[in-house]
């Protein structure tokens, strides 16, 4: 295999930094931007190619040495040879350039909210025990992560690989679960579950201001966190922000940033993780998440506060349901890594709901919905870029909206 040398040019998103070879794109792990490396092409398509770093000539000035033993070989972590304030100018530029394609300049809009750079992390999820080998089936039989919150980590030192649950297990441990044991693990992938409100395939109104039908799981499975002093419960095996260091700080931009009112929509709402912030500032709040399942977490967080719950997709909430309820004074909008879809993007650009606070866990979905609600009348006057994942290239946005009148 020839080996050639090359100079580096940008981190790109996904963490890989690119070079040319005679002016074909070269994507290389582990590198960093300035660097001359001699590298060994792996893998060769039409219009670009992928290569390994056999040696580094010429290193970045932002370049360390990783602390983690895992590091190279885990598929987690992929930018843990760089200093952390590079990282995230690494992210910053990633943000900055996603942006760039819709020919919107946010260089001068963007803060950067972070928290601490190692033990962060609360949410897992193991396979026969440990971790898996990036880009292999091989399982790292982990004993401790840099990365971890302490809990996780005393599980993992404490508890001998060959004694760990085999198959796929969600793992939650923080400082921020409210009780005695800061650890919550579902052993299994499927439990039994106790059907409540009746039919699931039914979308029936089940009482007054609930539009959907779940199921919850045993109490085993549940996990109650303290954010920002109010307690949230939600399902080990589901979703949840594994930083809530971050997450906190997240709760406060969005609910600071808004005046307050009447009626605010929070949709793709989860279990209500937000909404329950959202209810202190609005009279009522309506929670649209197609995880109905989710949704009867949402309904423990929220009793007590006046709030309307729908089980379905965002396209069908406008479909169905979004035109017979009164005007919105504010909206957040936290859709998956596929961003918005488009008939709800359309609808929040014809809404004219004055305030929208849009969070995104990918930056060329984000931007491309951003795009449109700038060209349909709003101000992006702040985007905060959210570190939730140290040494990850992974990117989190919230973009603050007011609608230009």
């Amino acid at each position: 295999m020839e080996t050639i040398e090359v100079r580096t040019e940008k981190t790109v998103f996904g963490g890989e930094t690119i070079a040319k070879v005679n002016s074909k794109t070269v994507f290389i792990p582990f590198a960093l931007p300035d660097e001359t490396l001699n590298v060994n092409i792996v893998q060769q398509k039409n219009d670009y190619s992928k290569a390994q770093i056999i040696k580094i000539l010429e290193p970045s000035p932002y370049r360390v040495k990783s602390e983690c033993k895992y590091y190279g070989v885990c598929g987690g972590c992929n930018l843990m040879h760089a200093s952390t304030d590079y990282q995230r100018e690494l992210k910053k530029q990633m943000l900055i350039n996603a942006f760039e394609k819709y020919k919107i300049d946010i260089s001068d809009k963007i803060e950067i909210v972070k928290g601490p750079d190692y033990n962060y992390r609360a949410r897992f999820q193991l396979t026969d025990g440990g971790l898996n080998e990036k880009n292999k089936n091989t399982i790292i039989p982990i004993t401790h992560c840099l990365c971890a919150e302490k809990p996780v980590n005393d599980y993992l030192e404490a508890t001998e690989f060959n004694s760990r649950p085999k198959g796929r297990i969600h793992l939650f441990g923080s400082s921020f679960v409210d009780s005695d044991q800061k650890l919550k693990i579902s052993e299994k992938e499927t439990n039994i579950q106790q059907k409540i409100y009746g039919n699931k395939k039914k979308n029936l109104k089940l009482k007054e201001n609930r539009y959907f039908t779940g199921t919850v799981s045993s109490p085993e499975n549940s996990v109650k966190v303290k954010l920002n002093g109010k307690d949230i419960t939600f399902d080990v095996r589901g979703f949840f922000q594994s930083n809530l260091f971050v997450f906190e700080k997240v709760i406060d931009l969005i609910t600071d940033s808004l005046p307050g009112g009447t009626n605010c929509l929070d949709l793709y709402s989860g279990c209500a993780s937000i909404s329950v912030f959202l209810a202190d500032k609005y009279e009522s709040v309506t929670l649209v998440e197609h995880n109905r399942d989710a949704l009867v977490y949402a309904e423990q967080n929220m009793a007590g506060k006046n709030h309307k719950s729908y089980g379905v997709s965002g396209e069908n909430f406008v479909k169905n349901y979004a035109s017979s309820l009164p005007a919105f004074d504010a909206c957040v909008v936290d859709p998956p890594r596929s961003g918005m879809e488009n008939a709800v993007c359309d609808f929040l650009c014809k809404s004219k709901i004055p305030f929208i606070r849009s969070l995104s866990c990918d930056p060329s979905t984000h931007s491309r919905d951003c795009a449109k609600l700038i060209s349909a009348g709003y101000e992006l006057s702040k985007i905060h870029l959210l570190d939730f994942y140290p040494h990850t290239s992974h990117i989190e946005s919230l973009a603050i909206f007011n609608l230009n009148i």
